[in-house]
């Protein structure tokens, strides 16, 4: 038998076209529950079974925040950086930027069956705008730390909109929004020598940050780079 894929939720914007799908694998048994999948414009962007690398994000750019007490992540996706940041208690406002209103629809109305539970905590605020657009209008030095999960890196856009995330004057915004020691955190799929002299002309630091994750029994190593504030 092949794998079957079932349309959840579809929804169109400017930027083109948002999928939810379900993917049902019978070599995963018949009583396995369906991996819902999202894909942009028909690209795969990330799915519920494999959900390592939205994770590593979140915690290995926490460990290098001594008091990550405000946080920005760009990019809801399906909610599991914004769950990983969660469930660091020193975390006391979250704020979550998503420019597709139909994901954050989705999360809150069940359609994705984790998204009721995982936006119920307290401390969370989910934003409805571009992340390029929050950080121009940011407060100065409002943020310890701010994790940037739109794409998986500059090699990858998922909106070819979204290039100037990685170059200069993006990088100067977010670096007026973090606190003293705060830090940007962005993740690549690949290395990204460019990225990493754009981040290190703004803030003068930067750290490329090898993560290793196991996806379907294959090893990947993927990429953080975080600066800091200093």
């Amino acid at each position: 038998m092949s794998i079957e894929y079932v349309e959840v939720a579809r929804a169109e914007s400017e930027r083109g076209e948002v999928v939810l799908r379900e993917r049902r694998d019978p070599d995963r048994g018949a009583n396995a529950p369906g991996v819902l999948e999202l894909r942009v414009n028909g690209a795969f962007v990330m799915d519920t079974l494999e959900t390592s690398s939205e994770q590593a994000i979140a915690a290995t750019a926490l460990e290098h925040v001594e008091c990550p007490r405000a946080v920005v992540v760009g990019g809801l996706g399906l909610g599991f950086t914004m769950h990983e940041v969660l469930a660091d208690q020193r975390v006391e406002k979250l704020f979550v930027v998503e420019v597709e209103e139909a994901l954050v629809r989705w999360m809150r109305d069940g359609t994705v069956p984790h998204g009721p539970a995982y936006l119920a905590d307290e401390r969370l605020t989910v934003v409805g705008a571009d992340i390029r657009i929050a950080m121009a209008e940011a407060t100065p030095a409002a943020y310890d730390l701010i994790l940037l999960d739109v794409d998986n890196g500059p090699g990858y856009v998922v909106y070819e909109e979204n290039a100037p995330l990685y170059e200069r004057d993006f990088l100067m915004q977010a670096r007026a929004s973090l606190r003293p020691s705060g830090a940007l955190a962005i993740w690549s799929a690949s290395e990204s020598p460019d990225l990493r002299e754009a981040m290190g002309e703004v803030f003068g630091n930067v750290a490329a940050i090898p993560c290793a994750v196991t996806l379907q029994g294959r090893e990947e190593q993927y990429w953080i780079y975080l600066a800091r504030n200093s």
